[in-house]
């Protein structure tokens, strides 16, 4: 399971504060391509977070794990999840159609080795 935490550091006080975290669990998926479900948890502090109230849930689907980064998945989840600008401009059918350009991409580079 990933954990992405968004703390809060004071430079005056000192003080971390906790404001929000996002759980993303692999659930399946190929070793090339990998399936995740997507987690935020209700609450604004440490103590409501660590209750795992889920405020909403999603799912990314043949996601390239091994070929980009980490920030790569975050991105998707936190759009899969509903958050940003990119989640309002990214239909289902966006994403499907962009799974199947990095699928034959993947195909490529394999016959390339």
């Amino acid at each position: 399971m990933i954990v992405v935490r968004v703390e809060l550091h004071s430079a005056v006080t000192g003080r971390v504060t906790e404001l929000a975290r996002l759980l993303i669990d692999n659930i399946g998926g190929t070793p090339a391509r990998r399936d995740y479900r997507v987690r935020s948890l209700r609450g604004r502090s440490k103590a409501s977070l660590d209750r795992r109230n889920v405020q909403r849930e999603a799912r990314v689907l043949g996601h390239p794990s091994p070929r980009e980064h980490v920030w790569n998945l975050i991105a998707k989840a936190l759009a899969a999840a509903g958050y940003g600008p990119a989640s309002s401009t990214c239909s289902e059918s966006e994403l499907q159609a962009q799974a199947a350009v990095d699928q034959q991409a993947d195909l490529l580079e394999l016959a390339a080795e």
